[in-house]
């Protein structure tokens, strides 16, 4: 039989790890993907590491009540591409990702499939599937994305160890692939100069000119930040216990603040007016996606998945004044 590799790649964690690196946040919804030739150039790359070529790459990720929407639709279709959903649960979290990942590690390494899987992920959860499939005679490679400093981002302690080696993704598969969304701001409106009264006509007193001119609250871009540097430890996004000794301190105003401003950063600088329309409509609750990219933030800027009540409470609070002091 031929040697093959193949590769195994979480869509949440290579989106939210490539828009943290492009934009400062991992609101997915902050990036432009052109997602044909970035999956060629990882296929690329795996095969120029192996030196196998690959006969398939599993593409996970989640979607409303599993049916894929057009753009996964594409991605499915494209070579060499096996497209495998898990869905969203109520609160907008991914169900049955990790998974479907975690079973085709095992079964595919069982059935000997390929000889070096290559895992782009960084969950702790996926920690015991690597070691049954390294059990099976496979080699379990974890290709990480860069940071901005071009060390491997959010890859758990526990993986990092499990696996036979860790690599990152080329930055050009990243940079060259992933942009930063710029929506068009309404630009304010310029008063026009009266015209002359004509004879018989009425002229506005200046109190009246007054009440029609514009207000200073009109729209305007957001200032553009820089990206934020992202520490290299992380474990998974799940809820795990353990001993509250050794829980590193809370984040403090300062940590939150930035968080919060490179998420709004980003939101207002990608959404149109119906989606911000939408956020204020639905206040004080945070939509999902944006909420997620808040938790997700914060545990990367303090080095820790575990963040209190207490925590996420200052965290949504602090979103929802920051938002309206740049909204003014």
């Amino acid at each position: 039989m031929r040697s093959n590799c193949a590769l195994y790649v979480d869509a949440g964690y290579l989106l939210a790890a490539a828009a943290t690196r492009v934009t400062g946040t991992s609101l997915r919804n902050g990036i432009h993907v052109e997602f044909r030739p970035m999956i060629e150039a990882l296929i690329e790359q795996a095969q120029q590491i192996s030196g196998l070529p690959v006969l398939r790459l599993h593409w996970y990720d989640s979607a409303k009540n599993g049916v894929p929407d057009k753009q996964q639709e594409r991605i499915g279709e494209l070579p060499r591409v096996k497209l495998r959903l898990g869905r969203f649960g109520v609160d907008g979290q991914q169900k049955g990702v990790d998974l479907r990942i975690g079973l085709d590690l095992v079964a595919h390494a069982r059935s000997g499939t390929a000889d070096v899987f290559f895992l782009v992920s960084g969950d702790d959860d996926l920690t015991e599937a690597v070691e049954e499939a390294q059990a099976q005679g496979v080699q379990v490679v974890v290709l990480a994305v860069p940071n901005p400093d071009g060390k491997p981002h959010a890859v758990s302690r526990h993986l990092l160890r499990a696996a036979d080696e860790l690599r990152t993704v080329c930055p050009s598969t990243i940079d060259d692939n992933v942009m930063k969304v710029e929506t068009p701001q309404p630009v304010p409106s310029v008063p026009v100069a009266p015209a002359s009264p004509k004879a018989g006509s009425i002229v506005p007193s200046p109190g009246d000119l007054a009440a029609r001119r514009p207000t200073a609250t009109s729209a305007r871009p957001a200032p553009v930040r820089e990206s934020q540097s992202v520490p290299v430890y992380s474990s998974s996004t799940g809820s795990r216990s353990f001993d509250v000794a050794f829980l590193p301190d809370e984040p403090d105003d300062e940590q939150i603040d930035q968080v919060v401003a490179n998420v709004i950063d980003s939101f207002r600088n990608s959404a149109d007016a119906e989606a911000k329309n939408a956020l204020s409509d639905g206040r004080p609750s945070i939509p999902p996606d944006i909420d997620k990219a808040l938790l997700l933030d914060l545990s990367d800027a303090v080095g820790s998945y575990e963040l209190s009540d207490l925590v996420r409470v200052r965290l949504r609070s602090r979103f929802w004044q920051k938002y309206d002091e740049l909204s003014k």
